[in-house]
């Protein structure tokens, strides 16, 4: 590490006031907006990550009474469509009533309780339980019950379906159970004054890819809200993220992050960053940005790493020694050149590109803008090289995280089944819908297991060795909290956490 207290409020290096300042384009004023989060420190408790008491809590104080996005209107697309929607031990329906209409309810019978739909559903009519028969219309309305006779106190009015709160966002269906919540406008406050180029209610969903994780969602969440942990998870950004240098916001129940590409991590030697690792390709052969060793695939699994007073060790994707000299390596660069590759990968050519980063950026935005022409027209000479290259991208409280201006992640994080120690990470590809053309159809879900590899995915393309890195720690993070007293976030390179559980302290405060 190059860095540790340096005597001033930020790292070293380009800030992001100073991208947008050398911006090829003209940059939107929402970019330059700052409003920070007062200084903390802000400190948990651990058992908030593994403690069924918290998780039993959170059913009743968070998953009970928020706004939480169930599907997209795209999943259920036709009149009689359904969608379960799963929280906890907590279940949902979700319908599309009518063309433009949509209804929730309790995922339950109101005679014995058996789940109304156990799997999605399609060009229902009605839901009939499969239990005794019982029956109510696509608004809930109770239908038929056989042998209504022998149920003398049911009526429509006592057992029709409890309505669950629906709002909708930018093609998103959102539920509330809590009947008394506030609207979901009020909820979102100013979210849509940041996604004017492409707003959400304009993309489609492309890819929808839900993996289960060996941790508490939370713990998933916060992997996956900062750029921090790329000095450590990501040495293979950190010749082109600016990390350490990203800016931070927040706006109600919401919060911001924007982190510059092609810049370059101020973690990185300054000898190392003057003089780029011309050899490297994409996933095949990386020199480590921090250390100078160069890591080199040799086979799945099988990792060459070479010093830079040239001793040489085999690993494994684990980085686990193998053979050779025995010195440390980087998990995370072993899990990147020796683990598992989508098909034609490790065929990918040298991508190091040099010179001046203003330069550097505003060549790779005008390929991305033309790239995108044909979609969205002559719109694209309006955008910045900022929206175009960065990660730009928000928090919704309490689990969603879509990602702004052009880039297509959209990330979703909810407890998996009653089980506060797992989760499950969803990762969306929101694109632009083709202008004048029909919609496409929304993507499937895929589901990927604990130990299923994101690569399983290919549709995920390179971030799936991202994504591979970034959970690589998070089974080691939940057994390790079980041993923390507390758990300490970063005044400001942690901001996200932070503002979340500020607000989740709000929520599980409330009687």
């Amino acid at each position: 590490m190059v860095e540790t207290v340096t005597g001033t409020n930020r790292s070293a290096g380009v800030s992001y006031d100073e991208v947008l300042a050398r911006d090829s384009h003209p940059v939107r004023d929402i970019l330059r907006v700052t409003n920070p989060l007062p200084p903390g420190p802000t400190i948990v408790d651990p058992k908030v990550y593994y403690s069924r008491e918290v998780h039993e809590l959170e059913k009743e104080r968070l998953w009970k009474r928020v706004w939480q996005m169930a599907c997209h209107e795209d999943d259920i697309p036709n009149v009689g469509d359904a969608i379960k929607y799963d929280i906890a031990d907590l279940s949902y329906i979700v319908v599309r009533s009518g063309e433009d209409q949509f209804h929730a309810f309790p995922n339950a019978c109101l005679h014995r309780g058996r789940q109304i739909i156990h799997q999605d559903e399609t060009s229902l009519r009605n839901f009939r339980c499969a239990f005794h028969g019982w029956a109510w219309s696509l608004e809930g309305e109770l239908q038929e019950v056989p042998c209504h006779w022998d149920f003398p106190t049911v009526t429509k009015k006592s057992h029709s379906l409890p309505q669950v709160k629906v709002g909708r966002w930018g093609g998103f269906v959102f539920i509330n159970p809590d009947p008394n919540c506030e609207p979901l406008e009020d909820f979102l406050g100013d979210i849509d004054a940041h996604m004017t180029h492409v707003p959400m209610d304009r993309r489609y969903k492309a890819v929808h890819v839900a993996k289960r994780l060996p941790c508490n969602w939370k713990v998933a969440h916060e992997a996956f809200a900062e750029a921090y942990h790329s000095i450590a998870t990501h040495p293979t950004l950190l010749g082109s993220l600016g990390c350490a240098n990203s800016k931070y916001d927040i706006f109600g129940n919401f919060s911001r992050a924007l982190s510059a590409h092609l810049v370059g991590s101020p973690h990185v030697p300054k000898e190392l960053a003057e003089h780029p690792y011309m050899d490297a390709t994409p996933f095949t052969r990386q020199r480590h940005e921090l250390t100078g060793n160069i890591y080199e695939r040799v086979a799945q699994g099988r990792v060459k790493v070479t010093t830079t007073d040239n001793r040489v060790g085999y690993f494994d994707d684990r980085g686990n020694h193998l053979d050779g000299a025995k010195f440390h390596a980087d998990i995370h660069l072993c899990n990147w050149v020796g683990g598992r590759l989508v098909e034609g990968m490790d065929e990918l050519p040298s991508n190091v590109v040099t010179g001046d980063w203003a330069d550097k950026r505003a060549k790779a935005a005008s390929v991305r803008r033309e790239a995108l022409r044909p979609t969205l027209g002559d719109m694209m000479d309006e955008v910045s090289d900022a929206e175009l290259l960065d990660p730009i991208y928000y928090s919704l409280f309490p689990n969603i995280s879509p990602w702004g201006s052009f880039n297509q992640i959209f990330y979703r994080f909810r407890p998996y089944g009653d089980n506060p120690e797992e989760c499950i990470h969803e990762c969306l590809f929101m694109w632009p819908a083709p202008a004048g053309k029909p919609r496409p159809p929304a993507a499937k879900m895929q589901w990927l297991d604990l130990d299923d590899d994101y690569v399983d995915a290919p549709q995920l393309g390179h971030l799936s060795k991202v994504f591979n890195q970034d959970t690589l720690n998070l089974p080691y993070v939940q057994k390790g909290l079980h041993s923390l007293k507390e758990v300490i976030f970063a005044n400001y390179g942690e901001t996200k956490p932070r503002h979340f559980h500020m607000i989740y302290n709000q929520w599980m405060a409330k009687e």
